[in-house]
């Protein structure tokens, strides 16, 4: 087979990737849509890199653009991987739980795709094919998306679930893309020589990105389009300024510009519609915004933290760690280390968000200052050579498709700056760079490096060695992620299971072919419920149900353990493994109620800034009969929570078993202030004050808010 063979397969492998990445999913398995996206990227990228390697190996030589955009990728991998070798979870750093967003491999994955595509996209013909098979991909998800938000049971798929469920993302990802396709649709219409059928078709594409941007109604969708298509008009006019002093321009030239060669069109149109298309928008708030969302009956609500909270856990974390970060895919710890503590004062005070206000500030608060640097450098080199591109397709009136690709990876950098835009909006955000280098360096006489190795030994056994352990490496990695994609089955199996019994199986079978702390967490809590339904059976227990209940028990603490050995700085798996050994100490098993005490203890020095953490060493305490202990431990949750219901029902209780009623009063009356409504605590207030007997109420929530969490509430 001759390289050209390789070559087409790897290059057409890469536009399926490219291509299929904002519609792909796997229905009908219940995997969640990023785990799937992540499937297409391995497998696509593996067979992408491996055919290209054989490429290699038949004509002897290396082709890539000569770029320093290129070199500071590969700058941001390295500094990414040193940041994963030195964090204290190796493993979370380099994949987390399934290639999670911001580790190491997705980095890495989001730089080879943005390689490849400078490698493959290097002429219009190839750019445009893949132009249009991200048009096709495009009008195939917004046809679905509007079939599925007026049939949403029927188009669920077993994968999703309500209207805003979507096969891209998030919903307010939906509705990045979709501003994506708005300005994409202008620069062709505006830019290109198109046939009328086609201005037609791009013209009714941006009337349905609209719409759907409409439905989703998030802000800063809104803010991009008008900032974005002000860019554009600006563009425009300019490129038509730049022939001000020419006394003629030929045929041709009205004709790339205008699209016609009948007249000239100098004002940008359709532009300038989307301009006050989204000025109004922004500027009417709900009174217009909410109008169609409250028609359809949508509802979208995100929550996570704001921008200076998302700084403040990034300067605690740079703080400890200034050079290399915690590391990447950590930044769950290093929320529930330095989140504020005014974060205790919202109901999203025990929340463990592993994002912050934005996807590129999340990975900058975790990989240290040389992660920083290392994104920084990247992002100019990026943004000169995109002024270049720009004022050289000015002067010329050409190079309008590197231009784009320009604009398209900007725009989506941006959002992934401000918003945690996910997985599938973050690579092509790589890809749509790639094929800008490749398009912009491909103008250049010198814009490419050729690297042969054939002719010399030395440079060939190198060579070949470095390209069969890439070809290892890629099929090692995808018969890797095969496993854990069949494992995601499993666990969510674990959850419908009908019966006790065959959720034991799945999250076995879960295991067995992927253990990660989320599993064992799992794998204990299955245990604990099988305990339970035990223990309902009485006194009456067969020799049969002992066994399995000393079973359960070392098979619910060994689940527990091992997802603390799995990752020691996840206040979770401490956590778990407190009220493991708390439910089995409840059981009469001796000697376990100060292991719980201690783990709780080590999930607070994790999680410092957590009430709830407090509140359950107060209650083990209790357990034991050890009440001042118990009452410090209470007091604490109270000082970090003042509005905490619970721990005041459990200083009541202390107070009450003390004889203190006036005290118990108090703090009752307290908790009855913050809800008054609630008819349990009425009761139990009452009980207090006239000395009867009433069971102490479930644990209650206030409900509040503060600016330190960002609502994005779209409707």
């Amino acid at each position: 087979m001759s390289s050209n063979i390789f070559d087409k397969i790897s290059f057409w492998s890469l536009f399926l990737v490219i291509t299929l990445l904002p519609i792909f999913f796997l229905p009908f398995t219940r995997i969640p849509i990023e785990t799937s996206k992540g499937f297409l990227l391995v497998a696509g990228l593996a067979v992408s890199i491996i055919f290209w390697a054989l490429a290699r190996f038949r004509d002897g030589k290396i082709n890539m653009p000569r770029s320093f955009v290129l070199l500071s990728g590969f700058g941001v991998v390295l500094a990414t991987i040193l940041s994963a070798l030195f964090s204290s979870t190796l493993q979370i750093s380099l994949f987390g739980a399934m290639l999670d967003v911001g580790s190491f491999y997705f980095i890495l994955g989001a730089f080879l795709l943005m390689l490849l595509s400078s490698i493959y996209f290097k002429d219009k013909r190839k750019v445009m094919m893949l132009f249009l098979g991200l048009i096709i991909s495009s009008v195939a998800l917004f046809l679905f998306q509007s079939l599925h938000l007026f049939m949403p049971k029927f188009l669920s798929l077993s994968v999703l679930g309500g209207k805003t469920d979507n096969v891209l993302g998030s919903w307010n990802a939906f509705g990045i893309f979709t501003g994506l396709m708005v300005i994409v649709s202008l620069f062709i219409v505006e830019f290109f020589s198109v046939s009328k059928i086609a201005k037609w078709f791009f013209g009714i594409l941006i009337a349905l990105s609209i719409v759907l941007s409409m439905a989703v109604n998030f802000s800063l969708v809104w803010i991009l389009l008008g900032i974005f298509s002000l860019i554009i008009f600006v563009y425009k006019i300019s490129f038509f300024s730049s022939f001000s002093g020419k006394e003629q321009l030929s045929a041709e030239d009205l004709e790339e510009i205008n699209g016609e060669g009948k007249e000239q069109r100098y004002f940008p149109a359709f532009s300038f519609v989307v301009i006050v298309i989204s000025l109004l928008f922004l500027m009417s708030g709900q009174f217009i915004g909410g109008f169609l969302p409250s028609r359809l009956g949508l509802s979208n609500i995100e929550v996570g933290p704001s921008f200076s909270a998302t700084m403040s856990v990034a300067k605690g974390s740079l703080m400890k760690d200034p050079v290399l970060g915690a590391g990447p895919n950590k930044f769950a710890s290093v929320w529930a280390m330095y989140k504020p503590e005014v974060i205790n004062l919202t109901q999203f005070w025990d929340t463990s968000f592993g994002f912050g206000s934005g996807m590129l500030p999340t990975i900058l608060s975790t990989t240290g200052i040389l992660g920083i640097l290392s994104w920084l450098i990247f992002f100019a080199l990026f943004l000169i050579a995109g002024a270049r591109s720009i004022f050289s397709s000015i002067k010329s009136n050409a190079n309008y498709e590197t231009v784009i690709f320009f604009v398209a990876s900007l725009y989506l950098f941006t959002a992934s700056f401000f918003y945690s835009v996910g997985g599938v909006i973050f690579l092509l955000a790589f890809a749509f760079t790639g094929i800008f280098i490749g398009l912009f360096y491909s103008s250049y006489k010198e814009g490419e490096l050729s690297f042969s190795f054939l002719n010399d030994p030395r440079k060939s056994f190198f060579s070949i060695f470095l390209l069969v352990v890439l070809m290892i490496v890629s099929i090692a990695s995808s018969f890797k992620y095969m496993e854990r994609l069949i494992s995601v089955s499993y666990f969510g199996k674990t959850f419908s299971a009908p019966t006790i019994s065959v959720a034991e199986n799945n999250i076995t079978k879960a295991i067995v072919l992927y253990q990660n702390d989320l599993y064992l967490r799992t794998y204990a809590q299955v245990y604990l419920t099988k305990l339970d339904s035990i223990v309902a059976k009485g006194s009456s227990l067969s020799p049969e149900d002992k066994t399995e209940l000393q079973s359960s028990i070392d098979k619910a603490v060994s689940g527990a353990q091992l997802a603390v050995a799995y990752d020691k700085t996840n206040y979770s798996n401490w956590n778990s493994l407190a009220v493991t050994y708390n439910t089995v100490g409840l059981l009469g098993v001796k000697d376990v109620y100060d292991k719980a005490i201690e783990a709780f203890k080590q999930a607070s020095v994790l999680n410092p800034l957590n009430p709830g953490i407090k509140l359950n060493t107060a209650r083990v305490f209790l357990a034991q009969e050890k009440t001042k202990e118990a009452k410090d431990f209470a007091k604490q949750a109270l000082a970090l929570k003042s509005d905490y219901i619970d721990a005041l029902i459990i200083l009541a209780e202390i107070e009450k078993k003390e004889g203190n009623m006036s005290e118990a009063v108090s703090y009752a009356e307290t908790a009855l202030f913050l809800v008054p409504d609630n008819k349990d605590l009425i009761k139990y207030v009452d009980s207090l004050k006239n000395g009867s007997s009433v069971a102490a109420p479930s644990p209650l929530v206030v409900p509040s808010d503060s600016k330190d969490t960002k609502n994005k509430d779209n409707n």
